[in-house]
């Protein structure tokens, strides 16, 4: 019996020896095997290096108005519990009326913050939240924190945010990159974009981990200091981006329409000087909610007979004075048939006149007559020139122009006349206003540019040239004729309520119905649109404006609805821009090349002009630019002026505006 329980103590002996041998070999090899490999992990958990966001290169106008910026703010907190003891009592209170002096509240009030965090060894308390650097360089320099991190406990925490000086005007062509919680960024607009350029390089710096999953930076400094991003300088320009804007969302709210868009490009470059696009809420207001003139492809309507009529006198052997029967403004197409807009139709016209007064009829009979048998030729013309493709603009999102093609299951009997009138094609509003703007620039046809340089440092890093997309749209002749039917329209067709306009226009309207498939007439809804360019002889601009489901009951035609944003856009661009040089009066009229506007300008660069009735955002511009100093009383319309009209204006430095 004594002998089976010494055998049994001597086994548990055995065992307990092997354990205790185990564990200390353990030991060994944490300590000193793997020691670094611990020591390694220990050390993530207690310190952590922290990611300090780059501040993105500043976004501008053609003119270096800040379109975007980024802004940084600080939060300001401290760890009482690192400080040591007679530095706290003997600042404490010098610490809390410098705060009090500062943020507002009362020095009891941070005195008793401060001896409550230290007593209780909260290690992360706040102090002052979201302050500008000023104000920041200011509070690190207060009792006791102004000992940095480890004797002072200031905790410093900045972040960065982007602002845009011009609130939701042009928001969503300036844009935005964000990156959500998988590192994925979401781009839009320019700042999407262009994001390479503006993103620049992130920093680092440790932190330490107090208590409570929070964490206190370690050093003043940082381990790796961020690089700010590059600026990037926009072909937009901020006083017409304010022009179209304002004019798009005028006339939205009187159609009551659901959205719209207006581009304006530079003819000779192709950069867009504007670009609006305003949708509609649920309280009857307006955003920039999508970019519908980039994004959103659609029929054009009667804007396409530009690109039919190119195709008809490239192709066919006809001109402008063939004759048509637009048999009382009815045309069968097997099943279905095309109507014009005026009851009872044209009669018998030329193709000139189809053009101007927009008859679907003559255009529809026309264009099945000279390709019925060889529909393949018409779309291989759209597509050599290239309207079949998408512009490939810096911003992204651009939408997918579409076209039927012969063979296709979506190309019928009716395909081909209707296509002469703008339906079953798709294009963008930019795609349609490149080919415009062809049109006005002798035929070249440019790439949209949204972008003209970037900069280090205020120092040119990259330049963006021009990029022509298509030297010769169709022949210089075509070119010709195709610029004269556009004035036309203006003078004497569907756009002649232009024609006294104070600049020059050549355009074309459009008005299209949205969903013609419907079966009742109140289920329909129409696309108005203007597009075309100015000054008509000597196009500095082209732009077109686009305006989706206006209030039938209001109006709907292209003309009516959209032309008018046009030609305000186009008057208040030559009201409120200076001429370059001075010329005289007399030698204007002795040029005809000048238009009507420019003898305006420089007849009123001396007199004072009558600006009763007028809105401040037209009047302002115009005599600031004239070199006068202008105090504004009250608002809305001007009802007084203090200079009369027609008074010299020579060595007039000032005029008071009374509005009503």
């Amino acid at each position: 019996m004594e002998k089976t329980v010494a055998n049994r103590s001597y086994i548990i002996a055995f065992f307990m020896l092997i354990l205790f041998g185990l564990i200390v070999f353990k030991l060994i090899k944490i300590q000193v095997i793997e020691g670094d490999k611990y020591q390694k992990i220990a050390q993530k958990r207690v310190y952590k290096d922290f990611i300090i966001p780059a501040n993105r290169g500043n976004l501008y106008d053609a003119n270096y108005n800040l379109l975007a910026t980024s802004v940084t703010r600080y939060d300001i907190r401290i760890d009482p519990v690192t400080i040591k003891k007679d530095l706290f009592q003997s600042k404490k209170k010098l610490l809390a009326q410098a705060l009090y002096k500062n943020f507002g509240k009362s020095t009891t009030y941070y005195l008793d913050l401060l001896e409550h965090a230290r007593k209780n060894k909260m290690r992360y308390v706040l102090l002052c939240r979201n302050i500008n650097f000023e104000k920041y360089q200011k509070v690190r320099n207060f009792p006791i924190l102004r000992q940095g991190a480890i004797r002072g406990g200031l905790i410093v925490e900045q972040k960065t945010s982007r602002e845009r000086p011009l609130g939701e005007i042009a928001a969503r062509t300036i844009g935005y990159e964000r990156r959500d919680k998988n590192g994925y960024f979401t781009r839009v607009g320019l700042e999407g974009a262009f994001g390479k350029y503006l993103r620049g390089k992130p920093g680092k710096r440790l932190k330490q981990k107090i208590s409570k999953g929070q964490w206190k930076p370690v050093f003043d400094d940082n381990e790796i200091e961020p690089q700010d991003g590059y600026d990037v300088i926009s072909t937009l320009d901020v006083h017409i981006q304010d022009i179209a804007h304002h004019a798009l969302l005028e006339q939205l709210e009187k159609y009551e329409a659901s959205y719209g868009s207006v581009v304006l490009m530079e003819t000779k470059t192709g950069q867009i000087k504007a670009i609006s696009n305003l949708s509609k809420t649920s309280k009857g207001t307006y955003y920039e909610s999508l970019n519908h003139a980039v994004g959103e492809s659609h029929e054009p309507g009667s804007t396409f007979k530009l690109m039919t009529m190119m195709a008809l006198l490239e192709d066919t052997a006809i001109d402008t004075s063939y004759v048509v029967d637009t048999q009382r403004g009815v045309a069968r197409f097997y099943d279905r048939k095309v109507y014009d807009s005026k009851r009872g139709g044209y009669g018998k016209i030329s193709l000139a006149e189809a053009f101007k007064y927009s008859s679907n009829t003559a255009f529809a009979k026309v264009l099945y007559k000279k390709y019925k048998n060889q529909p393949r030729r018409l779309l291989d013309r759209y597509f050599n020139i290239g309207l079949n493709k998408k512009l490939n603009v810096s911003i992204k999102g651009e939408g997918l122009p579409k076209f039927p093609y012969p063979g296709d299951r979506n190309w019928y009997g009716t395909t081909l006349p209707w296509m002469a009138f703008g339906y079953g094609v798709s294009m963008t509003p930019l795609q349609v206003l490149t080919f415009y703007n062809a049109i006005a620039n002798d035929g070249e046809m440019v790439k949209p540019q949204f972008v003209k340089e970037v900069h280090n440092w205020g120092k040119v890093a990259t330049t963006f040239k021009k990029e022509i997309l298509n030297p010769a749209v169709c022949s210089r002749k075509n070119v010709v004729i195709l610029q004269d039917l556009l004035k036309q329209v203006v003078t004497d067709g569907t756009a002649r309520n232009l024609r006294n306009s104070s600049v020059k226009i050549a355009g074309k309207t459009g008005t299209c119905q949205k969903n013609y498939n419907k079966s009742s007439e109140k289920e329909l809804s129409y696309i108005s649109s203007f597009v075309g360019y100015f000054p008509a002889d000597e196009p500095k601009y082209s732009c077109i404006v686009v305006i989706h489901e206006p209030n039938k009951e209001k109006g709907f035609y292209g003309n009516e609805v959209a032309a008018p944003v046009f030609d305000k856009i186009a008057q208040k661009i030559y009201t409120s821009t200076p001429i370059e040089q001075a010329i005289s009066l007399s030698d204007s009229i002795k040029k005809p090349s000048f238009d009507k506007y420019t003898a305006y300008k420089l007849k009123y660069r001396t007199v004072m002009p009558n600006v009763i009735g007028m809105p401040l955002i037209d009047a302002l511009p115009l005599l600031e630019n004239m070199g006068l100093k202008v105090e504004v009383k009250g608002s809305g319309k001007v009802t007084k002026q203090s200079i009369k009209k027609g008074t010299k204006i020579k060595d007039i430095k000032k005029v008071t505006l009374q509005l009503s």
